[in-house]
């Protein structure tokens, strides 16, 4: 039942987000995640972004695109490579310049492995509700990773977002990591449990 639910709503999510991301605007209010995000991190983190490493993603299938965020961070920057089913995502170190090579889902990694252990995590998704959590694509690589890192130490997940991929509910299940923050185009928000 829970995988059917799951199942629909991914199929109209990732309709959804297709129209977000061809909608006329979608470059301004992608400008201004950006913006909001860079704020929201500068903000949570004080002078201390420089040692911070951020982990962003290279955007494909209509995600909205975190490249103006990676950029700008003065930081260390990274992208999630995945290794196998069933385990967490691992990072690569990635600039601007880096040669990049096609990787396991035809996401585009660094052609240089160089792992890094992210403190920020742009997270990529295809919905997401208020209380924070998030429809991926099913293969759970995110929540292992938010649960990994959770573990180790204090991170922030960034749920980076088109505000039309936002549904009333995400169905869950006990392995469904929520995100700390959402940011789109219109708002940033800080959801709430329960």
């Amino acid at each position: 039942m829970l995988k059917t639910l799951k199942a629909e709503l991914r199929a109209r999510a990732t309709e959804q987000r297709a129209q977000a991301a061809a909608a006329p605007g979608a470059a301004a209010q992608g400008r201004a995640a950006a913006e909001a995000a860079r704020a929201l991190i500068a903000g949570h983190l004080g002078g201390g972004t420089q040692a911070v490493v951020l982990a962003g993603y290279m955007p494909m299938r209509g995600e909205i695109d975190p490249l103006p965020v990676m950029q700008t961070h003065p930081g260390p920057v990274c992208v999630p490579v995945v290794v196998g089913r069933g385990r967490p995502l691992v990072f690569h170190r990635w600039t601007p310049q880096m040669p990049m090579v096609e990787g396991p889902f035809r996401a585009l990694i660094p052609a240089i492995a160089e792992e890094l252990t992210p403190g920020v995590l742009l997270v990529p998704l295809l919905a997401f509700d208020r209380r924070g959590y998030r429809l991926g694509y099913g293969g759970g690589f995110y929540d292992r990773t938010l649960a990994q890192l959770r573990a180790a130490g204090n991170i922030l997940a960034i749920g980076f977002a088109h505000a039309a991929q936002e549904v009333p509910v995400v169905p869950t299940e006990p392995t469904d990591a929520a995100l700390d923050v959402i940011v789109t185009g219109s708002e940033v928000f800080w959801p709430r449990q329960g």
